[in-house]
């Protein structure tokens, strides 16, 4: 055996017994089946020349020994990289002529099953390292991480090599969990199956109908319980393939179902909002703010103004007669929504004017102009625009923009008569949240809010009884209360929420045992949120049989 040293062109130094020990430790496991002969290194790249060690083999077929050599070629394998170097083995195959004169086979080559599968160009290790990239990245992007490694795999031998593992073997769980996700959005669609125990995904199916899952569930006989979302094809599956098993409707998709259902109820009584006559008062407001001012002496420090000066004044005179009614800063801060600080700040200002003046305002390029542009308001009495004082100071050779010098002039100018901005009618779909929400949740303002809001409109407060009774029934795990909440829901007649009953009536049995056991589709929305992962990072291109190779393995 010769070892031809990097960098020495033409010398060659004679490898000990010894080096071929090292040889096992440092290159690749199967060393023992080989006989290496030559090892040279050139170019970045280390060959490694060897045979079979063993005098004879055992026929495939009828494992009779033979020594008999019918003739030998040679196999070319890549192995890990040795450092910056590729290494390629150059292995003489052997095949050998079976003597069993019952045999059918008459020729059979050696096998070397440590170093690498038959027809293989990589040995078995390079091949589980490139199985592993192949899963976690596969395409062009595992084909530049085995750049960079010095493996030399393009993708499409990435791709093969992942179509070519085994599907993983299960027995069919107790429990399992059936959703769809999308291929291809609004177009093609596919089935995931998890286990309901371990949360992990057995099987992936072509579409979401109810034929391929009914043929699955009969292949696969054994599933006590069945969780899926509450689709009609699941249901017909689950009834056909699986006609013992529980089904169980998932109490997620039930609640966004009812959420649905108040949404389409509020929107119905939406004119009762337009009439709710906002919790704080204005009028309160203005008189309290006009009492603190006239216990303000102008002579301590000049009067503020300006609609940021009256918002603040409106404010000071909330907060400190909410003290004076005894309310603590933090009831206060959950009664108006706002910050604990922005409360203690108001709190610890004996005047208004505090507020005002002793914040440390940011000097604009517009204050050369205040007083002109004050003046300008006062002689017209307020009746000139933003746009009216912008082209008085492009006249003046002071071009600005106009959005600037609107935010700028409402901070900073007094106008006239100007109102308070009021309170604008809560929309639909703060109602719906207010309503769906747990009552813990809410702040003290939004919970007054929400009283107006039933006062006004009764439909709206039969809504809201019947969302907290279906709440506890399903935080309670009552499913047999069902039947009586939906009679008294339809006896309710309210819009949306009648459709919702007619809806739990027609899975009455999955959804009472949705409410009822603890089992739900939980674990199998995680899977499809995993399948979505691998979705995005093949750029939506992956077909479904490489998809359904990368989520079952994966």
């Amino acid at each position: 055996m010769e070892l031809t040293v990097p960098g020495l062109a033409l010398v060659t130094v004679p490898v000990m017994e010894t080096d071929a020990a090292l040889w096992k430790t440092l290159m690749f496991d199967g060393i023992d089946e080989m006989a290496v002969e030559k090892v040279t290194a050139a170019f970045g790249t280390i060959d490694i020349v060897a045979s079979g060690r063993a005098v004879g083999a055992a026929c495939p077929d009828c494992g009779h020994n033979s020594a008999r050599v019918h003739g030998s070629y040679q196999r070319r394998l890549r192995d890990l990289p040795l450092g910056e170097w590729s290494v390629v083995i150059l292995l003489t195959v052997r095949r050998f002529v079976c003597d069993a004169s019952t045999c059918p086979r008459r020729t059979f080559v050696e096998p070397f099953a440590h170093l690498a599968c038959p027809y293989a160009r990589f040995t078995t290790r390079l091949g589980h390292l490139l199985e592993i990239i192949g899963l976690a990245l596969a395409g062009r992007a595992g084909a530049r991480m085995a750049a960079q490694l010095g493996l030399g795999a393009g993708r499409m031998t990435l791709l093969r090599r992942v179509m070519s593992l085994p599907d993983p073997q299960f027995s069919t769980p107790r429990v399992i969990g059936v959703d769809d996700f999308a291929t291809r959005r609004g177009n093609s669609y596919a089935t995931v199956i998890t286990d309901g125990e371990r949360h992990h995904p057995i099987d992936v199916l072509p579409g979401r109908e109810a034929a391929p899952l009914t043929a699955w569930l009969k292949a696969h006989p054994g599933a006590d319980v069945i969780c899926r979302d509450r689709a009609g094809a699941y249901a017909e599956a689950a009834a056909l393939g699986a006609p013992g098993a529980l089904q169980v409707a998932d109490r997620f998709h039930i609640l966004q179902n009812l959420n649905q259902a108040v949404e389409k109820c509020v929107a119905a009584h939406r004119d009762c909002l337009r009439t709710i006559v906002p919790p704080v008062d204005d009028q309160a407001i203005v008189a309290s703010a006009a009492k603190s001012e006239t216990e303000v002496d102008p002579s301590v420090a000049p009067m503020p103004t300006g609609r940021r000066a009256e918002r603040m004044r409106a404010h000071h005179a909330l907060v400190h007669g909410l003290l004076s009614e005894g309310m603590g800063l933090r009831a206060i801060a959950r009664h108006l929504g706002w910050g604990r600080h922005t409360v203690q700040r108001y709190a610890r200002a004996d005047r208004w004017q505090d507020m005002v003046t002793g914040r440390r305002t940011r000097p604009s390029r517009f204050d050369v102009h205040l007083s002109y542009l004050q003046r300008r308001i006062d002689e017209t009495d307020g009746a000139i625009t933003i746009k009216d004082l912008r082209e008085e100071l492009a006249g003046r050779g002071h071009r600005v923009p106009y959005t600037s010098l609107r935010d700028w002039a409402r901070s900073r100018l007094d106008w006239p008569d100007a109102p308070l901005t009021a309170r604008a009618a809560p929309s639909v779909r703060t109602v719906v949240g207010w309503i769906t929400r747990h009552p813990d949740t809410l702040t003290e303002d939004e919970s007054t809010q929400l009283k107006a809001v039933l006062d006004v409109c009764p439909e709206l407060d039969q809504a809201h009884d019947l969302v907290r009774d279906f709440a506890q029934m399903l935080a309670r795990r009552t499913g047999a209360d069902l039947p009586d909440w939906i009679s008294a829901a339809r006896a309710a007649q309210l819009p949306g929420i009648t459709g919702f009953t007619h809806g739990l009536t027609a899975d009455l049995e999955a959804v009472i045992a949705g409410l009822t056991v603890h089992w739900s589709s939980g674990g199998t929305e995680g899977a499809v949120n995993r399948v979505k992962k691998i979705k995005r990072q093949f750029y939506g291109r992956a077909g479904f049989e490489l998809l359904r190779k990368l989520i079952l393995l994966e």
